[in-house]
């Protein structure tokens, strides 16, 4: 039996009956309130609402009414008559049960008392509510209740008679056992904290995060200089079995840390410049995996999800190809397959298609994986039959289930065998329309890292001493005269138009090789003061500098600094970026002696849009000039030479990869990599050059494949939250029909 007294607060006046004038709402002792077998007693003067849990346990303070006006509270007591408790049918009988009457308050702005029940809620009580109002229809918050899990073998809003009558004595319960303790509650208590939710969440997704990480460095061993393309499927695959039927919260966080690994993993080149620089970028390249990863967990739901996570997959990499400040392509799926058989379908549907395929072949072997899993978890339980000479037989009602199953994992692994063999059957092609005798100069740098450059003209020096050498080869008749000969990026770190020592020196060796020279140079803007064009030069041995081409799209924070007045106060190492570079407005094809080329510098091999448009333009071979001095030995070379090889086979050209230091290379347009330097040597590659004038399918259809992909993988997000929608609606329908 519950009592409950409150003191008489200072000043309130009190009747000769010794009940407070301030208004009260009491129950017999006697009486059985409509939560349990307990009584309830509250008065509205100075006190704290109180209500039991069903047959009796522990109470919870939950608010306070004082129409009154009293300030404080003399003292409170609360004292718990110990009964025990009855079977629990009696405590709390199942189905509707009646609202607790309103309580007569003073004054107009009194909010209406709400009890709640702090612990263990009855399990018959399917249809009860946690939270009860106190007061008017109208002063009650409307809570949509949530369908309550039934134990097993009940449904919810059904009658179930107990198993058995609970033990009311000492006797009846087994030795040991302590008799519950009421105890009380407060409401600020009622929940545990943030750091102890935190800590459950840490220890609940403790093992799925460590998969994440395993995933994320299998991912970075995909791509050179490792080229472990498999496991570029075996991560894809983790991610989709990580993020099925997940929360999307679930699966944002699983994609942030595969991706947080794999960047840094893919990244680590970047710790010349510091491993701030590494974990900043990892972490902004991470983000657009975060969201992969929800969108993942949201349409895993969905029918032919495998399909849909290969949509997202290109969407990923369609938002992260243009932001920020133009995007970062580095790391896309399709450039850890530059020779694996999804290869050649980069002929037809440029890189995006490459990396749709690799998505949805990993995708097809998860979906083959949790189809087996859930085979062997289903097994079909055999029983015996009842003549003894017959073998066991399995449950017909679990064969349906089974078998299509079965079916299920069987047509995902079919599928997965036909998208990877589906490379096998596109045509490269290689037709040559004519060919060109062609010289590479690899002139090296003094040291690696950020200081590269040296003294002026040192790079310079280099280049003019390694041809001069070439033209002495050519003199004693060694090697043929090459057509036309290709500097590196960089290859003269002085404005030839401007210091005529530079200018002299390079004319100086177009004369001795009697060949124009694409040289790669730094000039001053013409007309914008403090600017910096990173150029291309034709250099004829004849005439001089004529056409040029100017890089289209800069390196942020390499080669300019957004928000320059802000951040360099802030990042002092953005100072070493003295000047910014301005932008080229125009493709790079030029005319070297008797080739059309198209020039390409440095990062632009990654941007689909950049060397497609080169290449529509008539560029009949591309020339990669690049230069990589600064993060020597470091993988970075090896990756941007794995880009010009999915390059050659997505246009059907000869690239030429021309840098400083090295990696230089002769890559032919079936991919090959026909000759490659060694870094931080000086060499000259000689080769014949093929020619060729046809364009790929993926040349005409242009960004349509990824764009359409793209669109596919947001509408299947869409799709999902509208379906997610309806089967909520359903079930609040349906609840409310139960109620």
């Amino acid at each position: 039996m519950l009592t409950h007294r409150a003191s008489r607060p200072v000043g309130s006046a009190e009747s000769t009956t010794g009940r407070p004038t301030g208004g009260s709402c009491t129950r017999s002792p006697s009486a059985a309130g409509p939560w349990g077998g307990a009584s309830h007693r509250h008065t509205t003067t100075g006190s704290q609402v109180q209500r039991p849990q069903p047959g009796g346990g522990r109470f919870r303070l939950v608010g306070r009414c004082d129409p009154g006006g009293a300030r404080a509270l003399s003292r409170q007591r609360l004292s718990v008559d110990p009964q025990p408790a009855g079977p629990r049918s009696a405590r709390r009988a199942p189905g509707p049960h009646p609202q607790p009457p309103h309580v007569p308050t003073r004054g107009p702005a009194t909010r209406p008392l709400r009890c709640t029940v702090g612990s263990h809620r009855d399990p018959h009580d399917h249809e009860g509510r946690r939270d009860r109002a106190i007061g008017p229809r109208h002063h009650r918050r409307h809570r949509p209740e949530r369908a309550r899990r039934a134990a097993p073998g009940r449904r919810p809003g059904a009658t179930h008679p107990p198993s058995g009558p609970e033990p009311t004595s000492a006797a009846e319960k087994p030795a040991g056992t302590a008799a519950p303790s009421p105890t009380v509650r407060l409401a600020s208590g009622g929940r545990p904290g943030r750091m102890r939710r935190a800590g459950a969440l840490v220890r609940r997704e403790a093992l799925r995060t460590a998969a994440a990480l395993l995933a994320g460095l299998a991912l970075a061993l995909a791509f050179p200089p490792y080229d472990l393309w498999p496991l570029s499927l075996v991560a894809v695959g983790a991610l989709a079995v990580l993020t099925h039927r997940r929360t999307a919260r679930q699966g944002a966080w699983t994609g942030l840390v595969l991706g947080m690994a794999f960047f840094v993993g893919l990244l680590k080149w970047l710790n010349v410049i510091g491993w701030d620089a590494v974990l900043g970028l990892s972490f902004l390249q991470a983000l657009f995996l975060a969201a992969l990863g929800a969108g993942l967990a949201f349409t895993s739901r969905l029918p032919a999800w495998p399909l849909w996570a290969g949509c997202l997959w290109v969407a990923e990499e369609w938002a992260r190809d243009r932001l920020p400040f133009g995007g970062f392509p580095w790391g896309r799926l399709a450039f850890a397959n530059t020779g694996s058989p999804y290869t050649p379908l980069a002929a037809l549907g440029g890189a995006p298609l490459v990396t749709f395929a690799v998505a949805l072949t990993g995708t097809l072997l998860a979906a083959a994986a949790l189809g087996a899993w859930r085979l062997r978890r289903t097994a079909a339980p055999v029983r015996a039959a009842e003549p003894a000479d017959r073998a066991p037989v399995p449950d017909a009602a679990q064969a349906g289930p089974r078998r299509r199953s079965a079916l299920q994992t069987a047509a995902a692994c079919a599928l997965a065998a036909v998208v990877t063999a589906a490379g096998y059957a596109v045509p490269v092609p290689t037709k040559v329309a004519d060919t060109v005798d062609i010289a590479v100069v690899q002139g090296d740098v003094q040291q690696p890292g950020m200081d590269f450059l040296g003294r002026p003209m040192l790079i310079l020096d280099n280049h003019v001493e390694a041809t001069l050498k070439l033209a002495d080869r050519i003199d004693k008749g060694e090697v043929d005269r090459p057509d036309l000969v290709i500097w590196p990026e960089n290859a003269s770190d002085l404005d030839p138009h401007k210091h005529r020592a530079a200018h002299d020196r390079i004319d100086e060796a177009a004369d001795a090789i009697g060949a124009p020279i694409l040289v790669g140079a730094l000039v001053d803007h013409p007309t914008e003061e403090g600017y910096v064009e990173n150029q291309g030069i034709v250099w004829d041995p004849r005439t001089g500098p004529g056409a040029s081409y100017t890089k289209q799209h800069p390196v942020p924070f390499g080669e300019y600094v957004p928000f320059r007045d802000v951040l360099s106060t802030v990042i002092t190492r953005l100072q070493r970026v003295p000047r910014d570079f301005w932008p080229g407005d125009r493709t790079g094809v030029l005319q070297v002696g008797p080739a059309r080329l198209g020039d390409v510098i440095c990062f632009e091999i990654a941007y689909d849009e950049i060397v497609r448009d080169t290449v529509n333009d008539g560029a009949r071979a591309l020339v990669v000039q690049t230069n990589n001095a600064t993060y020597g030995r470091t993988g970075q070379p090896e990756q941007q030479l794995a880009m010009s090889k999915l390059r050659a086979v997505e246009h059907g050209r000869a690239i030429v990869t021309a840098a400083t230091s090295g990696i230089s290379a002769i890559v032919a347009p079936d991919g090959t990599v026909e000759q490659r330097t060694e870094e931080f040597t000086q060499d000259v590659l000689l080769a014949e050059l093929p020619l060729r004038d046809d364009i790929t399918l993926a040349d005409r259809v242009g960004a349509a494949p990824e764009w359409a992909l793209a669109i596919v993988g947001l509408l299947s997000c869409a799709w999902a939250l509208v379906l997610r929608r309806r089967t909520r609606g359903t079930a609040r329908l349906a609840e409310g029909r139960q109620q």
